[in-house]
């Protein structure tokens, strides 16, 4: 299926809460993105990324609204970036990525998740050398070819661009995000994105298709889905079932 299917299921698998825990993350997100700078999207590309990104797991405009207003009144709670790092079933490696308003919490709610499905938790860095970090966008109604001259006339830093049914994805330097990302509206207006993000991805999946290894990775990932501090969960596992 090419390396772009493999993007695009790998971007997929991370978690998705139900509704309500989904829209309490992105407020939580734009939030913070908004806390950030100022809170004007036109300013503010942290913010607008966040807003966009809501937008296309149709979070509600009135929850939007809501966690910028909150931004804007100057008083509210105060939220730590914290990563954990650790090993599952087969040998796979995961990435849990949270926002917290108390990391004692956090870190033993996480550390519970882990021990309730057989994963190890381990120490910051200990699986991050096997992910590069990463601009990730796919979307629909261009050739490589036109997606490459765009990119190399504006200078952009590509790690690679391809093609795989009726998806392009540009894979680049996390650095390269914005210039990217404007490099392709300059160039093709505005792109409806099926993926505009910084993210993680392994530099080799693992395999699992022991039920009982499935059974592990799959009651984690469902886990992190119920812990509201949890923002995204990355992996390198495909899952092979017959």
């Amino acid at each position: 299926m090419g390396r772009a299917h493999e993007v695009r299921a790998a971007s997929m698998a991370k978690t998705a809460a139900i509704k309500s825990k989904q829209n309490a993350k992105y407020a939580k997100a734009i939030y913070v993105a908004a806390k950030s700078g100022l809170p004007d999207p036109d300013v503010n590309q942290a913010l607008k990324k966040e807003i966009d990104k809501a937008k296309r797991e149709h979070i509600p405009a009135d929850v939007i609204k809501r966690a910028i207003e909150k931004a804007k009144g100057g008083q509210g709670e105060a939220y730590n970036f914290v990563r954990y790092e650790g090993f599952g079933p087969g040998d796979t490696m995961v990435i849990v990525d949270c926002l917290t308003d108390n990391v004692n919490r956090t870190y033993t709610s996480v550390k519970v998740g882990f021990s309730h499905c057989g994963f190890k938790l381990g120490v910051n860095g200990c699986v991050a050398y096997n992910f590069d970090s990463v601009a990730l966008f796919t979307f629909k109604g261009h050739t490589d070819e036109e997606v490459l001259d765009a990119l190399v006339l504006a200078d952009c830093d590509v790690t690679d661009v391809e093609v795989d049914e009726e998806y392009v994805t540009v894979i680049a330097p996390q650095s390269e995000y914005a210039k990217i990302r404007q490099a392709l509206i300059d160039a093709f207006g505005e792109i409806e994105f099926d993926e505009d993000e910084t993210t993680w991805l392994a530099h080799e999946q693992v395999e699992l298709s022991n039920p009982e290894d499935i059974r592990k990775f799959r009651k984690f990932m469902d886990e992190m889905d119920e812990n509201e501090d949890v923002q995204n969960v990355y992996h390198n596992a495909t899952i092979i079932e017959e």
